[in-house]
């Protein structure tokens, strides 16, 4: 199983767009993906709510005798998308012991791989604590969305300095790279950040995401954006095709 954190120290960059489409990618692709949310605001909880498995999030940090019982009774069968919701106790996490929390963490996800899950996805909270640390702890791969403004794109080096401190512990970590997220390309001083994105960091700009309200229409109702038939969404289900595509390749899923 491989295992993907959307990760961003910064709120309201679309991490949950993301989460959302390249788990209803990996399904059409014929893979079994689990979707856990690790931020207590639940937008990812609140958009996959039809595909909770009644299996919570805090759960996953608890000694593995605790809560394989409830990860084995996740029904096997055909690819499908499973939610493991984010929950109340998850505000509790920050009161674990980092290193048991992480290796009950890692265990659960052990479970899961034996369940038959080809892809894990991880959203992460806006904020470097335990929850963040741990999804890079057990993470392979990582992606972090921002978006073309100031202070999103001040976070960069914060959120560096982060994973360099996390690769002590996970050195095969590999980030894949930005997600230039709701982009407005109407805006000449967003065009000149992205330019200065790619400048900056080669071979680490996936492919843009536009500000769009189709996207919002669809996670609206949970869905992804290439099924919301009206001609307004052609152009975001061909960016979000697009990035899915990008870091599918990346991860070697095919």
């Amino acid at each position: 199983m491989k295992t993907l954190g959307v990760a961003q120290q910064k709120g309201g960059v679309g991490k949950t767009a993301c989460i959302v489409h390249l788990a209803h990618d990996a399904v059409a692709r014929g893979k079994k993906v689990a979707v856990i949310d690790l931020d207590t605001q639940g937008n990812a909880t609140d958009t996959l709510e039809e595909f909770s498995s009644g299996l919570t999030t805090s759960n996953l940090f608890l000694p593995l005798t605790a809560a394989q019982q409830a990860l084995t009774a996740i029904p096997n069968g055909e690819p499908v998308i499973t939610l493991i919701a984010a929950d109340p106790g998850l505000a509790d996490l920050e009161d674990l012991d980092l290193g048991d929390a992480g290796e009950n963490f890692r265990d659960a996800l052990s479970v899961l791989a034996e369940q038959g899950y080809d892809l894990c996805l991880i959203d992460t909270p806006p904020s470097l604590g335990k929850a963040l640390t741990i999804a890079l702890y057990v993470a392979d791969f990582f992606i972090s969305p921002i978006q073309l403004k100031r202070y999103s794109l001040s976070g960069i080096n914060k959120m560096n300095t982060a994973v360099g401190a996390i690769r002590q512990f996970n050195p095969d970590l590999q980030f894949l790279g930005m997600v230039p997220s709701m982009l407005e390309r109407r805006k000449q001083r967003q065009l000149d950040n992205l330019a200065q994105l790619n400048e900056d960091f080669p071979g680490y700009v996936l492919p843009e995401i536009g500000l769009r309200d189709s996207i919002d229409e669809a996670l609206e109702l949970g869905r992804p954006v290439w099924e919301i038939k009206k001609t307004a969404a052609r152009v975001a289900a061909k960016e979000m095709r697009a990035f899915t595509q990008c870091v599918f390749e990346k991860m070697g899923v095919v």
